[in-house]
C-alpha cells in the first residue's frame, strides 16, 4: 500500500493537487458550507438562553411603582450562585396583592414585615426582553420545575452526535465521504425545522432534537478529509485552517443574526436553510479519488480526477486501464471497522490517547461555551467575543503545529489553558473582579481552540486512508459520550458554585496535557496509507524531539521520462 500511495501522489501531481479546483472546493466546502454549518449546529444553543425571569405578581397595575420597587414587596430574597442576594426567580409571597389599593412602600421595607409571610411557588413568571424577544426556554416556560429540559436538550443533542457519528462513520470509509456529506446536509436542516414545530412535546422535541444532530460531525468531517486527500501535504494544515476560520465565522455571525430578529423562530429559519444550498453544485463535491483508489474502484477514480485536471486546467484524460498502469497491484487488506483502529499496540496507543485527549478537549471546549454564553451582560456580545478568540488562536495554532510540531502545541496547549482557570477559580465570586475573571475565562477558550484545532489535524494523520473517517469518528464518539456531562457541569455552576465547572476544567486540561506528549509527532510524516504503515507509525522518533523536514521532502514527485514515455499511448 505505501508503493500505492506513493504513486497515487504522482497521479495527483498531474491532476494538479494545488489548482483551482482544490481552492474551489475548499472555498465552497470547507469554508462556505461551514460557515452554515456552524450557525446551524451551534443556533440550539442560543436559542436555549434562559433570559433573567421571576414571578408575575398581579396589583402592579393598581400602583404608581416601578418594577423594581414591585419586586421588593412581592418577591422574597434568595442567595445566588456567587454568594449575592437577589430576588427569587421561582416564588413570591403569599398575599393576594390584587385586594390592596395602596403601599407604604418606604413602611414595608424599613419595618421589614415581608420576613413574616409565608412564600409560595409561582406558576406564571416574566422574562426579561432587554435582549430577547422570545427564547425556546421563554416560549416554553423551561425555568424552575422544568430548569433541567434546557440541560437535558443540550446532553441529547450529544447523545444523538455519539449515535449518528457511530454509524456515519464508517459508512463514510465503507460507501464515501460524498454521499455520507449529502445525508449530513438533510440530517440538520430536517431535524432543525422539526424542532421549530415541537417546543411544546418536549418528548418529540428531544427525539428531533437527536435526528438532527445525527450527522452533525460528519458535515464537517467528509468536505474536510476530502480536501486533504486532493491536497499536497504540505497544504494539509492549511485545509484546517480555513475550515477552523470558517467555523469561527459562523460562530460570530450567528449572536448578531439573533440580535437583529429577536425571536428564535425566525433565527431558527434564517440559520438553517441556507444549509439546502450545497444539496446543488454537484461540480465540486467529489468522491475522494484516494478513497476510490484505495478501495480499487478505479473508473470511478479516473472520472473525479479527469474533473480536477479540467478545472486544474491539466492536459490530461485518465482511465481505468492508464490507472491500472500506473498503480501496483497490491492485495487489498481486510479491514473490520472500529476494531481495526486497535490491532497492534503502537496502533492501539496511539487510538486511546487520541480519544482520551479528543474527550477533554471537546468537554471543556463545550462547556466552556455553554458557561460563557449564559454569563452575565450582553449574550450576543458574550457569545461574539468566546467566538473571535478563535479567529487569532487558529492562526497560533497553525504556526506553532508547523514549526514546533502537532505533539508540543497540543500539550503546550493544555498547559496554558490549565494555567489560566487558576485567577477565575479565585475571582469568579467577586462581584468587583468579574470582568477579570470573565477576561481569563476567554483565554482559556483560546487555548482551548488550539488544542482543538491540533488535535483534529493529529487524529487526520494517524489514522490510515482506509479508516481516516473511522478513526475521527471514533475519537467524537467518545469526545461525545464525555461531552453528555458538559451541560451537567455548567448547571452545577449554575445551581451551588459559579466556580465548580472551571474547577473540573482545570483537572482535565492538566490530565490533557500529559496524555498529548505521548501522541507520535505528525509534522512532515507521510499519511499512513495502509493498516502496516498506521501499526508502526511514530516507532521511529524519540521522545524529546522537535520535526525535522526529511531530506529531499521539498523535491516534486514528477513522473520520470521513461513514465512518461510508457504512459503517452494510454493517456
Amino acid at each position: 500500500m505505501a508503493a500505492e500511495d506513493a504513486a497515487f501522489d504522482k497521479i495527483m501531481e498531474m491532476v494538479g493537487n494545488d489548482g483551482a479546483f482544490q481552492k474551489r472546493f475548499n472555498y465552497i466546502y470547507n469554508a462556505a458550507m461551514v460557515i452554515f454549518g456552524g450557525m446551524s449546529f451551534m443556533n440550539i444553543i442560543l436559542a436555549l438562553n434562559v433570559p433573567d425571569h421571576w414571578c408575575h405578581v398581579p396589583g402592579r397595575e393598581h400602583t404608581n411603582y416601578t418594577l423594581e420597587q414591585w419586586k421588593h414587596l412581592t418577591l422574597p430574597r434568595e442567595t445566588d450562585v456567587k454568594g449575592l442576594t437577589t430576588f427569587s426567580k421561582c416564588q413570591m409571597y403569599d398575599v393576594n396583592w390584587t385586594t390592596i389599593q395602596s403601599w407604604d412602600y418606604e413602611n414595608w421595607n424599613s419595618t421589614r414585615h415581608h420576613e413574616k409571610l409565608n412564600v409560595l411557588d409561582c406558576d406564571v413568571r416574566d422574562y426579561d426582553k432587554t435582549w430577547y424577544q422570545s427564547t425556546i426556554v421563554s416560549q416554553e416556560d423551561w425555568v424552575c420545575s422544568k430548569d433541567m429540559y434546557q440541560t437535558n436538550t443540550f446532553a441529547l443533542n450529544r447523545i444523538g452526535e455519539v449515535i449518528g457519528t457511530f454509524f456515519f462513520g464508517q459508512l463514510g470509509d465503507r460507501f464515501g465521504r460524498r454521499i455520507i456529506f449529502y445525508i449530513s446536509v438533510s440530517s440538520i436542516v430536517f431535524g432543525r425545522i422539526a424542532t421549530m414545530f415541537t417546543t411544546s412535546y418536549f418528548t418529540w422535541f428531544s427525539i428531533v432534537s437527536i435526528v438532527g444532530s445525527f450527522c452533525a460531525i460528519s458535515l464537517f468531517q467528509s468536505p474536510f478529509i476530502i480536501g486533504m486527500e486532493i491536497s499536497k501535504p504540505d497544504d494539509r494544515a492549511n485545509v484546517a485552517v480555513i475550515q477552523s476560520l470558517a467555523w469561527t465565522a459562523g460562530l460570530c455571525i450567528l449572536p448578531f443574526i439573533y440580535w437583529v430578529v429577536g425571536d428564535w423562530f425566525t433565527f431558527f429559519l434564517i440559520t438553517s436553510l441556507p444549509m439546502l444550498i450545497f444539496l446543488f453544485i454537484p461540480t465540486y463535491m467529489i468522491e475522494s479519488p484516494r478513497w476510490l483508489v484505495n478501495r480499487g474502484e478505479l473508473a470511478k477514480a479516473a472520472f473525479y480526477l479527469n474533473r480536477i485536471a479540467k478545472i486544474n486546467n491539466k492536459p490530461i484524460k485518465l482511465n481505468e486501464k492508464v490507472l491500472r498502469t500506473m498503480l501496483p497491484n497490491e492485495e487489498r487488506e481486510k479491514i473490520y471497522g472500529m476494531l481495526s483502529l486497535f490491532s497492534g499496540f503502537r496502533l492501539a496507543k496511539n487510538t486511546t490517547i487520541l480519544i482520551i485527549c479528543w474527550m477533554i478537549c471537546t468537554l471543556a471546549y463545550f462547556t466552556l461555551i455553554l458557561y460563557i454564553a449564559q454569563a452575565d451582560g450582553n449574550p450576543f456580545l458574550n457569545f461574539f467575543i468566546q467566538s473571535a478568540i478563535e479567529a487569532p488562536a487558529f492562526f497560533l495554532a497553525n504556526y506553532m503545529a508547523n514549526t514546533v510540531g502537532r505533539r508540543w502545541t497540543n500539550s503546550f496547549s493544555f498547559i496554558f489553558a490549565s494555567l489560566f482557570c487558576i485567577p477565575t477559580i479565585i475571582l469568579a465570586n467577586y462581584v468587583e473582579w468579574q470582568m477579570v475573571a470573565t477576561c481569563s475565562v476567554v483565554v482559556v477558550k483560546f487555548w482551548l481552540a488550539i488544542t482543538f484545532f491540533v488535535i483534529n489535524l493529529q487524529a487526520m494523520e494517524t489514522y490510515p486512508t482506509c479508516l481516516r473517517q473511522t478513526g475521527l469518528s471514533i475519537g467524537t464518539i467518545g469526545s461525545n459520550i464525555i461531552g453528555i456531562f458538559g451541560p451537567y457541569i455548567v448547571y452545577l455552576g449554575q445551581k451551588f458554585d459559579n466556580r465548580y465547572p472551571i474547577m473540573i476544567l482545570f483537572v482535565l486540561c492538566i490530565l490533557g496535557s500529559i496524555c498529548g506528549l505521548f501522541l507520535p509527532e505528525t509534522l512532515h510524516q507521510k499519511l499512513p496509507d495502509s493498516m502496516n504503515e498506521a501499526r508502526v507509525f511514530g516507532a521511529d522518533q524519540k521522545f524529546w524531539s522537535l520535526p525535522k523536514k526529511a531530506k529531499g521532502e521539498d523535491k516534486n514527485h514528477n513522473l520520470t521520462t521513461d513514465e512518461l514515455e510508457r504512459l503517452d499511448p494510454l493517456l
